[in-house]
C-alpha cells in the first residue's frame, strides 16, 4: 500500500474518531452509504429442502403453512412439511418443465403451470391428477386461484390470460389485449380485479365480472415479469428485466415508488401479510425484503448458488421461502 494512502486512512480514522465513529468505517469512504448498508442484515437458510433434480421454479404455501409445494424442470410437483423440511409426495404428469403451483384457497386441491402447455389439478392428498386444462398454445408460466376457490387463472406466452372452471376444467374466457407473452397473473384480494405482467412492458387491470380491460400500467417498455397485490388491494409490487421493483397505486394507475438494490433481473415479489414489507427473488442469487413505506432494504437473504426464480410468504408471516435454479427450496426466518 502506498503511503500516501496509509497516511489518507489515518487521517480518515482521526475524523471518525472524533465523532466517536467505528474505525471499521475506513472501508467505505461515503459514510452515508456505509450506514445505510450497515443497516442491512444479511442471513442465510433456515432449512434447506433437497430433492428435485433440475431447476426449481415455484413455491407456494399451503394455506395453514405446514405444507410447502415446489415446481421443477425435472417435471414433478413435489410437496414438502414445512416444519422439518421432509418431502411428503411426488406429483407426476407433466410432460415439460413445471412452472408454477398454486393451493386453492381450501388447501385441498393444488393448481400446476407447466411449459408442456396445460394446467394440470391435483388432490393434494393423494396426489391424483384431476383435470388436465388445454388450450393454451405456449408454455403456462403461472397460475393461481380465485379468492373464492371457483375460478382458476393462467398466463401464458401465447399472449393470453385464461378462465377455468375450477369444478369441472372448463374454459370460461380468454383474455385478449397483451402483444407479448405473460408472466404473471394475480387475483385481487376481493377477487373483483385481475392483474396480468407482461414482457410487452404491461401490466394489465381486469374486471373480473365484466372481463373488460381496466386500466394499462406502464413499465416504460420494460418486461414484467411478476405482479402482487397488497392486502388491502389498494396497490401492487411488480418485478422487472431492469433490476427494479416498482410499486404502483391501483386507483390511479401509476407507479409511486421505485426501489433498486438487486443487480439483476428480479424474477418474482411477494407482499408480506401484514403489508409492510415485500420480498423479492433475483438471478443475483438474493432473496431481499424491503420496507414497503420506505423502498429501503431490510434483510438479504444469500445462499443460494443459482438464480432465485420464485419467493412465498407463510401465511403468519415469519418465514420466507424461496426456489432457485440451483434445485433447492430455501426457508428463511423472517427477523423480528
Amino acid at each position: 500500500m502506498k503511503v500516501s494512502q496509509v497516511l489518507a486512512k489515518i487521517l480518515i480514522a482521526v475524523v471518525l474518531a472524533s465523532v466517536n465513529l467505528p474505525v471499521s468505517s475506513l472501508l467505505v469512504l461515503n459514510y452515508k452509504q456505509a450506514s445505510e448498508e450497515r443497516q442491512v442484515i444479511t442471513t442465510t437458510a433456515a432449512r434447506v429442502l433437497t430433492g428435485h433434480t433440475s431447476a426449481v421454479w415455484g413455491v407456494a404455501w399451503s394455506p395453514d403453512g405446514k405444507t410447502l409445494a415446489s415446481a421443477s424442470a425435472d417435471k414433478t410437483v413435489r410437496l414438502w412439511n414445512a416444519q422439518n423440511g421432509k418431502m411428503l409426495s411426488v406429483f407426476t404428469g407433466h410432460t415439460e418443465w413445471v412452472l408454477s403451483v398454486a393451493w386453492s384457497p381450501d388447501g385441498r386441491t393444488l393448481a400446476s403451470a407447466s411449459a408442456d402447455q396445460t394446467v394440470r389439478l391435483w388432490d393434494a392428498q393423494n396426489g391424483k391428477m384431476l383435470h388436465v386444462l388445454s388450450g393454451h398454445t405456449d408454455w403456462v408460466y403461472r397460475v393461481t386461484w380465485s379468492p373464492d376457490g371457483k375460478t382458476l387463472a393462467s398466463a401464458s406466452a401465447d399472449q393470453t390470460v385464461r378462465l377455468w372452471d375450477a369444478q369441472n376444467g372448463q374454459l370460461l374466457q380468454t383474455l385478449i389485449g397483451h402483444t407479448d407473452g405473460l408472466k404473471s397473473v394475480s387475483w385481487s384480494r376481493d377477487g373483483k380485479i385481475l392483474a396480468s405482467a407482461s414482457v410487452d412492458g404491461t401490466i394489465r387491470l381486469w374486471n373480473i365480472s365484466t372481463n373488460q380491460l381496466l386500466r394499462v400500467l406502464d413499465n416504460q417498455n420494460e418486461p414484467v415479469y411478476d405482479v402482487s397485490w397488497s392486502p388491502d388491494d389498494k396497490m401492487l409490487a411488480s418485478t422487472s428485466s431492469d433490476t427494479t421493483i416498482r410499486l404502483w397505486d391501483v386507483s390511479s394507475g401509476q407507479s409511486f415508488r421505485t426501489i433498486s438494490g438487486h443487480t439483476s433481473d428480479v424474477w418474482s415479489i411477494v407482499w408480506s401479510p401484514d403489508g409492510m414489507m415485500v420480498a423479492s427473488a433475483s438471478r443475483d442469487r438474493t432473496v431481499r425484503l424491503w420496507d414497503t413505506q420506505s423502498g429501503q432494504a431490510l434483510y438479504i437473504f444469500a445462499g443460494h448458488t443459482d438464480s432465485v426464480e420464485s419467493v412465498a410468504w407463510s401465511p403468519d408471516g415469519t418465514i420466507v421461502a424461496s426456489a432457485s435454479r440451483d434445485r433447492t427450496v430455501r426457508l428463511w426466518q423472517v427477523p423480528k
